[in-house]
């Protein structure tokens, strides 16, 4: 009995990202403009449920974006399937990309990115 209740935690440990709210709030365009044109730090992050980079991205985001240096960095986030010609606007070929925005500009992206230092030093160059 006590293996097959760890064999069930274990089991849904891994599950559990499966069902895990991506990082940011939904895009827009116009979401997008309003804070480019306000000046603010963006992170555009294109996301897939289905991927499991994307997964990963988000529990490295949900732990940089809680540091109080990173906390002014407003998160959009595109639905890779579903919002094909805001993917196609924002130029990104792939899922997992991740886009930082400075004083209304690009400054960088990263695609198929999970190392928590490089996606902190991209979230650097937004501020």
């Amino acid at each position: 009995m006590k293996q097959i209740k760890k064999s069930l935690l274990i089991f849904l440990a891994l599950l559990f990202p499966l069902f895990a709210h991506a990082v940011g709030e939904p895009f827009t365009r116009q979401k997008l403009d309003a804070l480019n044109k306000a000046g603010s730090p963006v992170l555009v992050a294109v996301h897939a449920n289905w991927c499991s980079v994307c997964r990963a991205q988000d529990y490295v985001l949900k732990s940089l974006l809680q540091q109080p240096k990173f906390q002014g960095i407003k998160t959009l986030r595109v639905d890779f399937d579903q919002q094909k010609s805001e993917v196609n606007a924002l130029d990104a070929e792939y899922q997992s990309t991740l886009i930082v925005f400075k004083g209304g500009k690009e400054v960088d992206r990263i695609s198929f990115e999970r190392d928590s230092d490089r996606i902190a030093a991209l979230l650097k160059k937004a501020l």
